[in-house]
């Protein structure tokens, strides 16, 4: 799929203007798609919706702290 064919959208969690902490959000069938703000040519992740969900809801829950330590 063509990089244009993708709706994208900053997160509303992305760090200040001019931080560096930007990242994007996309769609694709079936899939979200991550990518850095200031790269967008570079890396894209790509998660299923489920596992997205799963992710935001762990996330939500704060069950990754542990990780931070």
């Amino acid at each position: 799929m063509e990089q244009q064919d993708k709706l994208w959208r900053k997160s509303s969690y992305s760090g200040a203007v001019g931080s560096g902490s930007c990242v994007e959000l996309g769609q694709s069938i079936g899939a979200v798609l991550v990518r850095d703000t200031t790269n967008r040519e570079g890396f894209t992740m790509t998660a299923t919706a489920a596992a997205w969900r799963d992710f935001t809801e762990r996330m939500k829950k704060d069950a990754f702290s542990l990780l931070l330590l």
